[in-house]
C-alpha cells in the first residue's frame, strides 16, 4: 500500500493559511447524502485534535494518588461545590460535561478509561496520523473509509454512504471509498477553532511557534487563543446539529466523521478545557436532539490521539501523554458504567514514570463497533485495521452486540 509523503510544518503552515484565505467559499456538498435505509444502523466518530486529558474529563477520583498528582489541577468531589458528576464511586465526570452524565444515567455513554492506540511517542503529527489510519504507520488511507467497503454501495445518482462533517475531508475518510462532505456557509472570517488548530499543531516548532503566535495576535486572537480567555463558539455545536440533521434522513448516511480542536492544555487547563468540554457536551446533546429516533440505533466514538502527563506541570496545565479516556455515547450504546482495567497512578504503575499506563486499545473498540454495530464481514475490519492481528474486537459495547 502507497503512503503519502510527510508534509512538513512550513508546508502545513501555508496549507492552513490558504484555506482561511478560501473562508468565504462554501464546499459544494451534498445537503442530504443518503443510502442507508431507515432500520440501519448509524455510527459517528468524532477525533478531539489537541490530546485531551483524560483524567480531567473523566477523573479517578477514588484513586489514592489521584489529587497528590494532579495538585492544583485537581476536581473537587462529588458532591462539593463545583464537583465532579459520580460515575459509580470511583470515576467522575468533569462538570463541564452535564449532558453526558445525564446519557450515563440514562445507560445511553460508555466512558472508557486507560485507553490509547499502539502509537507512544506522543507527536500530535504522527499519534493522529496513527489515530486515523489504524495502523502502526501513516497509510494513504483512514481505518474508516476502509470499513466502508463491507457496506452496500450507493446507486450511482445517489449520494454516499459515508459523511464528513466539516471544513475538511480527514485522513480518517480519505481512501478508496467514495463519500460525501457537508459543511454550512462561513463568514468571511475563519472560526477561532481553526487558528486554534494551528496554534497547537506549531507552538513547539522553534521557528514557526512565535511566527504564528505573533500573527495570531496581530489579527485579534490573543484573548481567545493564546493563553487569554478561552475561546467561546458554537462552531462545533451548529456541526454536530447539522450532522445529526443529516443522519436521521430516512434513507441518510450510515457512517460520518467530524473534529473538534483545543485540547492541547499545557497552561492554565482548569479555566481552558471547561469551554471546550461545553462544547464537546452541548454538540452531543443537539446531535442527540436531531436524531430523535435514530438516536437509538446510532453509536457516537469519542477519541484523541493521546492522553496527557499523570502529574500537573509547573504551569497548571499538563503534557503530551499516553494513555488517556474515550466516550461511546447513543441509543444503541450498552452504557451507565465505566469500561477501565484501571492500572493505577503509583508512580511504578505509570508508564515510564509519567503517563497513565494504557490497559485498552483503541482499535479494538473501534473494531467491536464494526463487528457487532455495523455488522460488518470480517474482511472489511481486517482491511480497516491491517497488522492488528493481535487486537480482539471488543465485546458487549451496544445493545445490539
Amino acid at each position: 500500500m502507497s503512503h503519502l509523503p510527510k508534509i512538513g510544518r512550513r508546508g502545513l503552515l501555508l496549507g492552513l493559511t490558504a484555506l482561511a484565505a478560501t473562508a468565504n467559499a462554501r464546499l459544494a456538498f451534498a445537503e442530504t447524502p443518503a443510502i442507508a435505509t431507515e432500520g440501519d444502523n448509524r455510527l459517528v466518530v468524532v477525533i478531539l485534535r489537541g490530546a485531551m486529558d483524560g483524567m480531567a474529563a473523566l477523573a479517578p477520583y477514588g484513586d489514592p494518588n489521584y489529587r497528590g498528582l494532579r495538585g492544583s489541577i485537581a476536581l473537587a468531589e462529588p458532591g462539593q461545590e463545583g464537583g465532579l458528576l459520580d460515575c459509580g464511586g470511583f470515576f467522575g465526570l468533569n462538570p463541564a460535561l452535564a449532558n453526558f452524565h445525564r446519557f450515563f444515567t440514562e445507560g445511553s455513554l460508555l466512558p472508557i478509561h486507560a485507553i490509547a492506540g499502539p502509537y507512544r511517542n506522543r507527536s500530535h503529527f504522527e499519534a493522529q496520523d496513527m489515530l486515523e489510519s489504524g495502523a502502526e504507520q501513516r497509510l494513504s488511507s483512514g481505518w474508516l473509509n476502509r470499513a466502508l467497503s463491507g457496506l452496500p454501495e450507493a446507486p450511482p445518482d445517489r449520494p454516499k454512504t459515508g459523511l464528513a462533517v466539516g471544513l475538511d475531508l480527514p485522513l480518517l475518510m480519505r481512501g478508496a471509498q467514495p463519500v460525501g462532505m457537508w459543511a454550512p456557509p462561513r463568514p468571511v472570517r475563519p472560526p477561532p477553532d481553526l487558528y486554534a488548530r494551528m496554534a497547537d499543531l506549531l507552538h513547539t516548532d522553534p521557528l514557526l511557534g512565535p511566527a504564528v503566535e505573533e500573527g495570531m495576535r496581530g489579527r485579534g486572537y490573543a484573548s481567545s487563543i493564546l493563553g487569554g480567555e478561552p475561546a467561546r463558539g458554537g462552531g462545533f455545536v451548529s456541526l454536530a446539529a447539522s450532522a445529526g440533521r443529516l443522519l436521521a434522513a430516512p434513507h441518510g448516511p450510515r457512517v460520518a466523521a467530524m473534529d473538534i480542536g483545543g485540547w492541547d492544555t499545557h497552561a492554565d487547563q482548569s479555566r481552558r478545557l471547561a469551554p471546550v468540554l461545553e462544547q464537546l457536551d452541548a454538540g452531543l446533546a443537539a446531535m442527540r436532539g436531531q436524531l430523535g429516533d435514530v438516536w437509538g440505533r446510532t453509536v457516537i466514538l469519542v477519541m484523541t490521539e493521546f492522553g496527557r502527563t499523570a502529574r500537573a506541570n509547573g504551569n497548571n496545565g499538563t503534557d503530551h501523554g499516553t494513555g488517556g479516556a474515550a466516550f461511546l455515547l447513543g441509543g444503541a450504546v450498552r452504557g451507565g458504567r465505566v469500561l477501565a482495567d484501571w492500572p493505577g497512578l503509583a508512580e511504578g504503575q505509570l508508564f515510564e514514570k509519567r503517563d497513565l499506563q494504557p490497559t485498552r486499545d483503541l482499535r479494538g473498540i473501534a473494531m467491536g463497533l464494526l463487528k457487532d454495530h455495523l455488522r460488518l464481514p470480517e474482511a472489511a475490519i481486517a482491511a480497516a485495521f491491517p497488522g492488528a492481528r493481535e487486537v480482539t474486537p471488543e465485546a458487549g459495547l451496544t445493545r445490539d452486540a
